[in-house]
């Protein structure tokens, strides 16, 4: 058996999120069915870096399978992405050692959340930034995100659903930055909860508009509960930018993309 891990890229607007169900509207179905049509083999099984949510996207995911074909790594993704929908594409294929693990083998994770500052809703690129019509000021918005990093509990930012076993969470980076119009938020942790960052972008977004201060993010942390946090904000603008794993195991660690995206 050959271990193949992959880099795929998705627009997740049309999809119940990465993980399988039993309606196949995922992105696992779409990846699974097109392996499987290619290989022309028992239906193939992946495991993936991290799962998202309906409406997110991702920009290298990394998945890993086991197979019996012995097919090349450019072959694995011309061939797959001749059998995928437009908005999901493998952006590449490595033949790894079978101890890789998708998810066991990544340091930590990143996201991005891109989000238009505009009196008019999106249009173009409705569904692929988020949107807020009232002015934010950048600073607040540092200071509130500064307030995060480091090792934590994370409960009020954890979503009813969320299955991980602690809330304790450690999140090595938080950095706010604008283009024009256009703000980006990035986060790196070694994992994170359900909805985590739509949870924090709530309450970055309510310190920015200035209806609350800097400092409240702190006591939101502190609080360890749901309820003293700001409502989950749209699942539009948030991508997964992949995991970061081991320089020794040679996998790329982006993948391209537009300019103005991270």
């Amino acid at each position: 058996m050959t271990r193949i891990a992959l880099g795929v890229s998705y627009n997740g607007r049309a999809y119940e999120g990465w993980q399988s169900q039993l309606g196949g509207q995922t992105v696992q179905d779409k990846l699974e069915q097109a392996l499987t049509r290619f290989g022309a083999v028992d239906p193939i099984k992946t495991l993936c870096a991290g799962r998202t949510d309906s409406g997110v996207h991702g920009l290298m995911q990394v998945v890993h399978f086991d197979t019996p074909l012995d097919r090349d790594e450019n072959a694995w993704v011309r061939g797959t992405n001749s059998f995928l929908p437009p908005d999901i594409a493998i952006q590449w294929a490595r033949h790894v050692d079978s101890s890789f693990h998708a998810r066991g083998s990544a340091r930590s994770r990143r996201y991005a959340y891109v989000l238009l500052e505009s009196p008019v809703r999106p249009s173009v690129d409705a569904g692929q930034v988020g949107w807020v019509f009232r002015p934010l000021a950048l600073e607040p918005m540092v200071q509130a995100a500064q307030a995060l990093v480091g090792e934590h509990d994370f409960s009020s930012f954890r979503a009813a659903q969320c299955q991980a076993h602690s809330p304790v969470k450690h999140l090595m980076r938080a950095e706010v930055t604008r283009r024009g119009a256009y703000w980006r938020f990035e986060f790196e942790a070694s994992a994170f909860l359900h909805h985590m960052i739509r949870n924090i972008m709530g309450c970055l977004i309510t310190i920015g508009i200035g209806s609350r201060p800097p400092e409240w993010m702190t006591e939101v942390l502190l609080a360890r509960s749901r309820d003293v946090a700001a409502p989950t904000f749209s699942p539009d603008g948030l991508y997964f930018l992949g995991p970061v794993y081991d320089p020794a195991w040679g996998l790329p660690q982006r993948t391209p993309t537009f300019d103005w995206l991270p």
